[in-house]
């Protein structure tokens, strides 16, 4: 059974895991367009941290980002560092992960869930995930600028 509990970004597996997660995001988008966060930046006071783990071995992460919100009350989030393990996918850990986060933003009364992904191929899956979850393309959000290499896609959850 695969279990989603929150986690520590600076654990040591946990660690090597966001740094494969980084090396790959520089390694497949300009250095301006990416904006994977490292683990001490994960540790932010405003980001809540899970991982996913069967038999305590580490198959994957993803964390919420509050965001202050746009001109009013209503508050809203920002998915962050979603990754699954090389050795772990195809086995739906994204699944369990972005609904395990979407059902925190609903308990939280989060209005809208907002992220960021690439343009390329190699997040063609990304993409399709969110899809299926029901986001849909939208303008930068919270600071984001327009960038060939960023789609920006949000979840109105209210």
């Amino acid at each position: 059974m695969i279990s989603i509990d929150r986690d520590d970004p600076a654990r040591a597996d946990v660690h090597q895991l966001l740094s494969e997660h980084l090396a790959d995001m520089f390694a497949t988008s300009p250095a301006e367009s990416v904006h994977a966060l490292d683990h001490s930046a994960l540790s932010a006071p405003s980001i809540t941290f899970w991982t996913a783990r069967q038999d305590g071995k580490l198959l994957g992460c993803g964390a919420l980002k509050l965001l202050d919100p746009p001109g009013g009350p209503s508050p809203h989030g920002e998915i962050k560092s979603m990754r699954t393990a090389s050795d772990a996918r195809g086995r739906g850990v994204a699944t369990l992960m972005l609904g395990h986060i979407l059902d925190d933003a609903r308990a939280r009364g989060l209005v809208r869930v907002y992220l960021e992904t690439g343009t390329e191929d190699y997040f063609a899956p990304a993409r399709r995930l969110y899809t299926r979850h029901g986001f849909t393309e939208c303008p930068p959000f919270a600071g984001y600028v327009l960038d060939p290499n960023s789609v920006f896609m949000e979840l109105r959850l209210a």
